[in-house]
């Protein structure tokens, strides 16, 4: 049996690095975060190991690891780490926002162009570019997330229950996460190479963290119940729920999140949701930044501008103050987290049947990008969409049929087939 004792945990060095440095390097990667988790952890990685010694490599990679457990945007997550680990809570909270507000602030910007603008033609053609852009990018991230998780029959197996589960069952999206979580945890055979019981903190910093952070996210959104319009409540409520089951990335709860802001809640229309993740692509920081665009589009639709920035600050609160909560509650414990065999396994799972859920998505963008009309067939515990034919829009199929094509021309970046895909669909309307 391999003995693994106690390690010491982890402590932030908080006089190590200046906290004017921390602004200036953690300020360029919030500015430069463009691409998605990949490419600004590649930056983050430059920035913090390579170009000046702040964190180890291996340390980096532990966080990394770490980051990966936990819901919500990993990238967002490892440069609060990264800020908790040089200048304690304080460069955790300032590492965090320099890494979410310059999207922030072209997410609001974004808003009020669509909601004053996208209603031209000539916009609309240039949106329906970029939903075909969206589709192949979806697939894209669909691609490269199968190759890396999807290691034998039981990963199929995986992959295939969070298709059918959310596809053809229409099973809550959570309920979903948990049995693959508790499936993966059940595939370690043995305990004898688990650590011990993780090693607590004193009482009193633990529960003063607890409290503290998880007051500051959800009391706000207690006090909308009691005193605020209905609208930022449920607003605030429902990203809080997203913000917890957010495992995979972005993409993983997009079908989920758009279904129910279009299904249930109604607050905007399918196209313009395709449409918000479109531009949610272009700016900096995580791409869960979608939900501030939803949000503040669907306050602007309902009652105007002092709504729409309510509801886009109700939205980032409720998506990111959780982030703050799980990083300094676990912060002290990385090392022994991120090797704990039964999570890693459950974390291995999950990515497993998020293959399968961003198939879905895949499929519920492509059939609205495609068919002007969608119905739903209902059957005991089956609910299947299906596509209108007679709907069908050929110049949505042909910018589809161009989008890997101009992606792959592209080498992948982003600034550059959004705005060729726009330039296309703008075009293919002269013409069609």
């Amino acid at each position: 049996m391999t003995d693994i004792s106690p390690d010491p945990k982890v402590q932030p060095q908080t006089h190590a690095v200046a906290m004017a440095d921390l602004i200036r390097v953690f300020g360029r990667i919030g500015v430069m975060s463009f691409g998605g988790p990949a490419a600004q952890i590649a930056l983050m990685h430059k920035e913090l190991v390579e170009d000046r010694p702040w964190l180890s490599e291996a340390g980096f990679l532990r966080a990394l690891s770490f980051c990966m457990m936990l819901p919500g945007p990993e990238a967002m997550q490892l440069a609060t780490y990264a800020g908790w680990r040089l200048r304690g809570a304080p460069g955790g909270v300032l590492a965090g926002l320099l890494f979410v507000l310059p999207g922030a602030l072209v997410i609001a910007a974004l808003v009020f162009l669509y909601v004053n603008f996208g209603t031209q033609p000539i916009v609309q053609a240039g949106f329906l570019g970029i939903k075909a852009a969206v589709v192949a990018i979806v697939l894209q991230a669909l691609q490269r997330l199968g190759k890396k998780a999807l290691h034998g029959v039981t990963d199929l197996a995986l992959a295939a229950f969070g298709f059918l589960a959310l596809f053809l069952f229409a099973l809550p999206f959570p309920l979903v996460l948990l049995t693959a979580a508790l499936l993966g945890s059940l595939r370690v055979k043995s305990t004898e190479n688990e650590p011990a019981a993780l090693p607590p903190a004193a009482a009193g910093p633990v529960w003063v963290t607890l409290l503290l952070w998880g007051g500051l996210w959800l009391l706000p959104l207690g006090a909308l119940s009691l005193f605020g319009p209905q609208l930022l409540a449920d607003i605030g409520w429902f990203f809080a729920k997203l913000a917890v089951v957010t495992f995979g990335g972005a993409y993983a709860v997009l079908a989920y999140m758009s279904q129910t802001v279009v299904a249930q809640y109604q607050w905007i229309e399918t196209g313009q949701m395709i449409d918000a993740l479109g531009l949610a692509e272009t700016t900096p920081g995580p791409l869960i930044l979608v939900t501030q665009f939803v949000a503040m589009l669907a306050g602007a639709l309902a009652s105007g501008t002092w709504m729409a920035l309510a509801a886009g600050l109700v939205a980032l609160w409720a998506t990111f103050m959780p982030c703050f909560l799980w990083i300094f509650l676990a912060a002290p414990h990385v090392e022994r987290i991120a090797s704990h065999p039964r999570l890693g396994a459950a974390l291995r799972a999950i990515t497993a049947v998020v293959v399968g859920v961003i198939l879905n998505l895949s499929v519920w963008f492509l059939l609205h990008v495609l068919f002007r009309e969608t119905v739903t067939l209902e059957l005991p515990a089956i609910s299947l969409m299906l596509p209108v034919m007679a709907s069908l829009d050929i110049s949505a199929a042909l910018l589809v049929l161009a989008a890997p094509v101009v992606a792959l021309a592209c080498g992948g970046r982003l600034a550059l087939i959004l705005p060729i895909m726009a330039g296309l669909g703008i075009a293919m309307a002269q013409v069609i």
